[in-house]
């Protein structure tokens, strides 16, 4: 099942086909027309769902109920809660962005090892309103190095405190897509391992969300995803080779921390954003080629989620 939410209210619907269903409406009220009370209803809830979705499908397609996709504005599939990201959680985006000494030649082992002897380190977005498919990106008027990352991103259906990493799954409700947009300038000290206000990932535009929330139908820990910068492939990674896996860092930030039904957890990002394929010149510049210049168009694709698309204005 594709949950999302669309429309001048933000109404939450199930993307079938080509067909967008509202799932408060089809199920005769029985369902909130909210993300977050849809959430909440848990398992209950999705079985109501798809009830109401058979029924709406089969049914005489009332108005107001079952909608071309085509005809509807999808928004960012938000449920209004916390957002956190792993940082530096893919051995490849890693390599890139810390680079060894001088003439050494790392494995991509030998940078997961690092890391993972380094310890666990993220951070938290704080947007007001999350960017949806087809949004528009401000250009930060305090950047020259404004970079994308796709990431799979998590999210959490119930409270849980002091998660076992084991059964992390108990809670994940569904799974998504996020761009976590950077900005570069004054790369090595822009995104200091402690505490900070953390601008570089905090800015109007900086997170987009979507297409889609699939839920029970995609495994946490095999989502492909893809971006594509004017079209041209950037990244193309899998979850499978995250170097803290969701259980454990779920585990890692729930010690005397509760997770609520609604937040977020994104992943991190692999091989291929502008930073990490840019290395620095002689007196430490770095080329802007492949960073997000004004009108480029950002895609960010997985199967069975689709493709979150958004500009640069």
């Amino acid at each position: 099942m594709r949950i999302v939410v669309y429309g001048p209210e933000r109404r939450v619907g199930a993307w079938e086909g080509d067909l967008v269903i509202d799932l408060a409406r089809a199920s005769g009220e029985a369902l909130p027309s909210g993300l977050l009370p849809f959430i909440e209803t848990g398992r209950s809830g999705l079985e109501q769902a798809r009830e109401a979705i058979e029924h709406a499908i089969a049914g005489s397609r009332a108005e107001g109920v079952v909608f071309d996709r085509q005809e509807v504005q999808l928004h960012a599939p938000w449920p209004g809660k916390r957002i956190a990201c792993v940082g530096g959680n893919f051995a490849d985006h890693l390599a890139g962005m810390i680079p060894g000494p001088a003439g050494a030649t790392r494995t991509l082992e030998q940078v997961r090892e690092e890391a993972r002897a380094y310890g666990h380190w993220g951070f938290w977005k704080v947007p007001d309103q999350p960017l949806g498919p087809d949004g528009e990106i401000p250009y930060p008027s305090r950047t020259h190095y404004l970079d994308y990352e796709g990431e799979p991103a998590i999210v959490l259906g119930r409270r849980a405190k002091d998660i076992s990493a084991a059964g992390y799954r108990d809670i994940v409700w569904g799974i998504t897509l996020l761009n976590d947009g950077s900005i570069r300038d004054g790369m090595g000290t822009q995104q200091p391992r402690g505490i900070s206000y953390n601008l570089a990932k905090n800015f109007d535009g900086s997170t987009a969300i979507g297409p889609c929330i699939v839920v029970d139908e995609l495994d946490p820990e095999d989502v492909q995803v893809e971006t594509r910068v004017n079209g041209k492939l950037r990244q193309s990674f899998n979850s499978r080779d995250m170097i803290y896996g969701w259980g454990e860092v779920l585990e890692y930030l729930s010690r005397d921390f509760t997770f609520a039904p609604g937040d977020i957890l994104s992943g991190g990002t692999g091989a291929g954003t502008a930073a990490d394929k840019t290395a620095p010149g002689p007196d430490g510049s770095r080329s802007q080629e492949l960073f997000l210049k004004r009108g480029d168009t950002v895609e960010i694709s997985s199967p069975a989620i689709g493709t979150l698309r958004v500009r640069v204005v």
